[in-house]
């Protein structure tokens, strides 16, 4: 499935598009509005996922951009690319509850890894996901993503990532070849 047969567009976000972007990602990960899709992280965090000055922050890093899939004038997905050496970091995924479970993020995902290849040339994509997001975790190993064993720990006292309600949670680094 393609962007055209989906009637999305894809472009890089612009400092007008900070305060839909924060709902968008607010939207799919936290509180009740989450619930309605399969992404939430409402019963492993609660607060914030992120806030106006971190989603202008990725717009605006060298090496950074945050590409929009929008559906009739409207942002129904984003996601981070960041170009670090030899592979691309994708993170700050996020699909509207609504509109999960119909391929949209197969979609976003596909457009990100050419976009990746084809701007910067790396070979790998990288991100990390808290390891205790098992459906997640098989949702990408489903689209080529493969799990590391190598994590990292939850920022736990920095509220900017949310206010964990487990004392176990860790992200794990998962990788895709680009070939």
């Amino acid at each position: 499935m393609d962007a055209t047969a989906t009637g999305l567009t894809f472009r890089d976000a612009t400092d007008a598009d900070v305060d839909a972007l924060v709902a968008l990602v607010e939207s799919a990960y936290r509180g009740d509005a989450s619930r309605s899709g399969w992404t939430t992280e409402a019963d492993l965090l609660e607060g914030q996922r992120t806030d106006p000055q971190g989603v202008l922050e990725v717009i605006k890093a060298p090496g950074s951009r945050l590409l929009t899939a929008e559906r009739d004038g409207r942002v129904v997905a984003c996601c981070q690319l960041e170009h670090r050496g030899d592979h691309a970091y994708f993170g700050m995924f996020a699909v509207s509850p609504t509109q999960q479970g119909a391929g949209l993020g197969k979609v976003v995902m596909a457009e990100a890894e050419r976009l990746a290849r084809q701007t910067w040339g790396v070979t790998e994509m990288q991100m990390t996901v808290i390891s205790q997001r098992e459906d997640l975790i098989a949702w990408y190993e489903r689209r080529g993503y493969r799990r590391t064993g190598r994590t990292q720990p939850f920022p736990y006292g920095d509220e900017r990532f949310g206010i964990p309600l487990r004392s176990d949670l860790r992200f794990e680094l998962l990788v895709k070849p680009l070939v």
